[in-house]
């Protein structure tokens, strides 16, 4: 077995009594007093997490904004300095390698955070497609970044104090850089949880010292340590895509609903080709999110069943903690994909009634949605 990874916060989840387990070939924190208890705090206070597993691939030079309109989704050149944009990288085939947001640092600097389990794949995808130029220097910093997201209502009242950043300033998916604590960082207002907050890189010397700083400071407001499985809750109730449930190299970015962040007329980028052609083919499926009508839990890979077919697949499932009731994502056809339609979730060999709503599920969300694109912004892992 390969040995798993661990980020500068391994100790330090240790210390807090976090249950660890693998995850995207790191050893992470699951939990630390719950689920449930973490869910809540970030929708009603705040919660703290480390995700310094995710990925920083920085570009820099007189073409790097060329290069980047050629490998991402989104627009590029329009990105003003200081902020961030979600894309995703394509194949050939019009298939996602992986989804990103683009931070965009100076006029010819530019850094991309990345999914975890994807930075290999996306540095030797990157690598081998980016444009040959000595004006382009591609690295790698990912071991050398801590990330820490900051979570909920009560964020910016917990971070305010300790900031040489002024809070209010930054508009959603704006960054600026300052001091936290004495601790040099980025302070991006973005998130993966459809709760308001704050992603902040600094160096991974200084992450945990970042982290029991911000545990401290928000004491009084009812800050939580947040694990992954929180984390998924959360980011489901915003109906926000995961990479390798809601997209993977074989998925159109149009099935997943994520058409706003694909500039098919704007100019060329790698995948484009083929992702017009199936879009004027017709797609065969939607992702759509659904509620269980009977007792259950749907989980990633249930099958879905019409009329006695089966037609689809569950990607994300679980029961919200927010809503009291069961959620999930769901490729279907687009006959079954208008809000309201109805088809069976089989649960342990029984098919159980469940019908499309709209997303987020959890109303008040900032979460742009995989499933319903009129949302107003896609957070990131």
């Amino acid at each position: 077995m390969t040995e798993l990874k661990r980020t500068p916060l391994f100790a330090l989840h240790q210390k807090l009594g976090a249950r660890m387990v693998p995850f995207a070939g790191f050893e992470m924190p699951v939990q630390y007093r719950g689920v449930i208890d973490e869910h809540l705090a970030v929708r009603e206070r705040a919660g703290l997490f480390d995700v310094s597993h995710m990925g920083q691939i920085h570009f820099a030079g007189a073409e790097a904004c060329t290069a980047l309109e050629w490998l991402v989704t989104c627009p590029i050149d329009s990105l003003k300095v200081g902020q961030v944009r979600y894309g995703l990288l394509c194949n050939t085939d019009g298939g996602c390698v992986d989804d990103v947001t683009v931070h965009r640092l100076s006029e010819c600097e530019y850094f991309l955070c990345v999914n975890a389990s994807n930075i290999e794949k996306d540095l030797a995808w990157i690598t081998a497609n980016a444009p040959r130029s000595a004006n382009l220097t591609i690295d790698d910093r990912s071991a050398k970044t801590g990330l820490i997201a900051l979570q909920g209502p009560a964020a910016q009242s917990i971070l305010a104090p300790l900031a040489s950043i002024d809070l209010a300033s930054i508009k959603r998916f704006y960054f600026a850089t300052g001091k936290i604590g004495g601790i040099e960082a980025l302070l991006a207002r973005t998130g993966y949880t459809g709760s308001p907050g704050y992603e902040i890189y600094v160096a991974a010397d200084d992450a945990a010292r970042l982290f029991e700083l911000l545990l401290d400071a928000g004491q009084s407001a009812g800050i939580e340590p947040a694990g992954l499985g929180a984390r998924d809750t959360l980011r489901l109730e915003a109906a926000l895509p995961l990479y390798g449930h809601e997209l993977d190299d074989t998925t159109s970015p149009l099935e997943a609903g994520l058409d706003r962040f694909v500039k098919l007329e704007q100019g060329q980028f790698l995948g484009a080709d083929a992702i017009v052609h199936k879009r004027n083919a017709g797609l065969s499926r939607k992702l759509v999110g659904f509620e269980l009508l009977e007792r259950g839990i749907a989980r990633a890979e249930y099958p879905i069943t019409h009329q006695g077919k089966t037609v689809g697949v569950v990607t994300s499932g679980t029961h919200s903690p927010s809503l009291g009731k069961a959620i999930g994502l769901a490729y279907v056809p687009p006959a079954l994909s208008p809000l309201g339609s109805e088809f069976e979730v089989w649960v342990r060999n029984r098919g159980l009634r469940a019908q499309v709503v709209a997303t987020p599920f959890v109303s008040g969300t900032s979460a742009k949605t995989a499933a319903n694109p009129s949302g107003k912004a896609v957070g990131k892992p």
